[in-house]
């Protein structure tokens, strides 16, 4: 009587070196690009205020749209970071 039992077959990761070196690569990159963007967040948040208080409204409207823009990649880069670190796992155990 025979089996029907298949062998795992699959790639070998542990062949494949510098996965803790492209971690840290794309943590640093990831973490850099985060911290601009909040301090992008800082500044157009303040000049948002500044030429409101000031009564420039064109200035107010270019730093709020740069404030969305901060924030919407502040937000972007932080999502990043976490994918990046969900895929890096995700690929170490297949």
């Amino acid at each position: 009587m025979t089996s029907n039992v298949l062998p795992l077959v699959g790639p070998d990761f542990g062949a494949v070196g510098g996965s803790s070196q492209l971690r840290s690569i794309v943590g640093a990159l990831l973490t850099y690009g985060l911290i601009i963007s909040a301090l992008m967040v800082i500044v157009c948040a303040a000049s948002w205020a500044i030429s409101s208080s000031n009564g420039s409204w064109q200035t107010a409207s270019k730093a709020k749209t740069g404030l969305l823009v901060a924030l919407g990649g502040a937000v972007l880069t932080g999502g990043a970071l976490a994918w990046a670190n969900w895929l890096l796992d995700v690929g170490a155990t297949l």
